[in-house]
C-alpha cells in the first residue's frame, strides 16, 4: 500500500509547483483562519487591543468603523484581483501566440505570480473571515487588533502589486523566458544524471538473457509518459521474478490498447501483476519536465523556429535560444548517461529502460533550426559556436566527431544560399571546430599510455 501511495505524493507534490490551485488556495485558507483566530482571540483576550497605537485607530469604541474597513479592503483587492487576472490572462495569451503554446507551463509554475494571487485572495479572505467579530449588538466590539492587520495586508498588497507588475514585465521578455525554461532543463539533467562523466566512452551494458518469451502490456490510457517510478518497477519486477523491458521512453506518446511495456517468462504475468507494473508510469495528455529533458529543448527550439520564421524574422532570439540550447548541451554530455539496465541482485537484469541519447538531444537541438537557417549568417554562425563550445567540454571522440559532422553539413546547407565573403566566416568558424578533433584524440592516447 505505501509503495502505491509514493507515486501519488510524487505526483502532488510535482503539482503543488505548477498550476493556480493549490498554492494560492493554502495562502488564502492559511490568511482566512488566521482572521477568524486573531479576531476571536482579540475578544478573549481584550488586552491585545491595547498594543495598537491610537493613532492607527482612533476610535476604538465605534465596531462601525472597523466594518466599514473590513469591508472597503475586501471590496478593493477584489477590484485588484480582477485586474491581476486581466494582466496574467493577457501574458499568457502573449506569450503562447508570440513564442510557443508549449512554454505556458513555465508560466502556470510561476511562484511569483501564485503568491500574488494567494496573498490577495487571502487578503479578502480575512477580511470576510473578521468581518463578523465587528458587530453592535449585543455586547458592542470592534476588533482593533484584527483591523490593523487588515490594514497592513491591504498596504503590503498594494506594494505587492507594483513588485508584480515588474515582474510580469520582465517575464514576457524572450530572454528570461528562454533562460527558465534552460534552467528548469538543467535541474531536471541534474536529478536523472546526477554524476559527472567519468568515461571517454559509453560503458556495455550487463547482458540480459533474451531467449524467454516475452509477453507485452498494453497502455490502458493514451497520453505521454511523464514519469517511470524506477525504483517501485524494480522493487515490482524483483518479487514477480521478472524482467520489464520499456518500450518507449519518457515523452512518447502511447495509444489506450498499445503495447507499454514487456515482461518475460510471458507465463508470469497476470492482470493484477500488470496492473501493479502499470502503476509505476504516470501518463497525462502534456508532456511535463519531470523527467523529460527533451521536452526543455523543443520548447527553446519552438521558440528560435518561430522567430526565424518569414512571418517574425527575428534572428536575435534564433541567437539567444542557440545560446541556451548550447548550455543545455554542455551540461547534458558532461554526466554519466542514466543506467538502463537495473539489475537486482547485480547482474541480475529486472528492468530496461531507454533514456534518450546524446545524438538524438543533438538532433532535436539543432537539425531544424539549422535546416530553416540556412539562408541567415548569424544564426549559422552561432549553431558553430554552439557546436564548438559543446565540444570544448567535451572529452569523449565520438561526440566531438559528431558534432564536427553537424558542422560541415551546416557549411554545405549555406554555400548555395549565402555570399561568399560570408561562406569563408562559416569556413574559419569551422575549422576552429575541426581543430577539437586532434587535442581530443591526443588527450585520449595520453591517457591510455599513462
Amino acid at each position: 500500500m505505501t509503495n502505491r501511495l509514493l507515486p501519488l505524493l510524487r505526483t502532488a507534490m510535482y503539482a503543488l509547483r505548477g498550476g493556480f490551485l493549490v498554492r494560492p488556495l493554502l495562502i488564502s485558507i492559511g490568511l482566512g483562519l488566521l482572521g477568524a483566530g486573531l479576531s476571536s482571540l482579540e475578544e478573549s483576550v481584550p488586552a491585545l487591543s491595547a498594543w495598537i497605537p491610537t493613532v492607527l485607530f482612533p476610535s476604538r469604541a465605534d465596531p462601525q468603523v472597523a466594518q466599514i474597513i473590513l469591508s472597503t479592503i475586501a471590496e478593493s483587492i477584489m477590484t485588484v484581483v480582477s485586474i491581476v487576472f486581466a494582466i496574467l490572462l493577457m501574458t499568457l495569451t502573449l506569450a503562447s501566440m508570440q513564442f510557443s503554446p508549449r512554454i505556458l507551463l513555465s508560466f502556470v509554475k510561476d511562484r511569483v505570480t501564485q503568491w500574488t494571487l494567494g496573498i490577495f485572495l487571502g487578503t479578502f479572505v480575512y477580511c470576510m473571515a473578521a468581518l463578523p467579530a465587528a458587530r453592535s449588538l449585543p455586547h458592542p466590539f470592534a476588533p482593533i487588533a484584527t483591523v490593523t492587520c487588515a490594514m497592513l495586508l491591504a498596504v503590503a498588497c498594494v506594494a505587492w502589486l507594483i513588485f508584480f507588475i515588474h515582474h510580469i514585465s520582465q517575464a514576457i521578455s524572450v530572454n528570461h523566458i528562454v533562460d527558465r525554461i534552460a534552467r528548469e532543463t538543467e535541474g531536471v539533467i541534474d536529478d536523472i544524471m546526477p554524476n559527472s562523466r567519468r568515461y571517454a566512452y559509453e560503458p556495455e551494458g550487463v547482458p540480459f538473457d533474451s531467449n524467454k518469451r516475452e509477453g507485452l502490456v498494453d497502455s490502458v490510457v493514451s497520453g505521454y509518459i511523464r514519469y517511470v517510478d524506477t525504483e517501485r518497477l524494480l522493487y515490482l519486477a524483483k518479487a514477480f521474478k521478472l524482467r520489464v523491458r520499456l518500450l518507449r521512453r519518457i515523452g512518447h506518446f502511447v495509444p489506450a490498447g498499445v503495447a507499454l511495456f514487456g515482461a518475460s517468462p510471458e507465463e508470469r504475468i497476470d492482470p493484477e501483476r500488470a496492473r501493479e507494473l502499470r502503476s509505476a508510469f504516470e501518463i497525462g495528455p502534456t508532456r511535463t519536465m519531470q523527467q523529460d529533458i527533451e521536452f526543455g529543448v523543443i520548447q527553446i527550439v519552438d521558440i528560435g523556429l518561430k522567430a526565424i520564421s518569414s512571418a517574425i524574422n527575428d534572428p536575435s532570439t534564433a541567437i539567444t535560444c542557440v545560446d541556451q540550447l548550447g548550455r543545455i548541451l554542455i551540461r547534458f554530455v558532461s554526466r554519466d548517461a542514466p543506467v538502463s539496465l537495473l539489475c537486482d541482485p547485480p547482474h541480475v537484469v529486472r528492468v530496461i529502460v531507454p533514456w534518450i541519447g546524446t545524438e538524438k538531444l543533438l538532433d532535436t537541438a539543432f537539425e531544424q533550426i539549422r535546416h530553416y537557417s540556412a539562408s541567415d549568417i548569424a544564426v549559422s554562425l552561432r549553431i558553430l559556436r554552439a557546436l564548438d563550445d559543446i565540444a570544448s567540454t567535451c572529452g569523449e571522440p565520438r561526440i566531438v566527431e559528431s558534432l564536427v559532422a553537424r558542422g560541415r553539413r551546416i557549411l554545405a546547407g549555406c554555400a548555395e544560399r549565402l555570399r561568399p565573403e560570408q561562406i569563408e566566416n562559416l569556413r574559419q568558424r569551422l575549422g576552429a571546430l575541426e581543430h577539437r578533433m586532434h587535442p581530443v584524440d591526443s588527450g585520449q592516447r595520453h591517457g591510455a599510455s599513462i
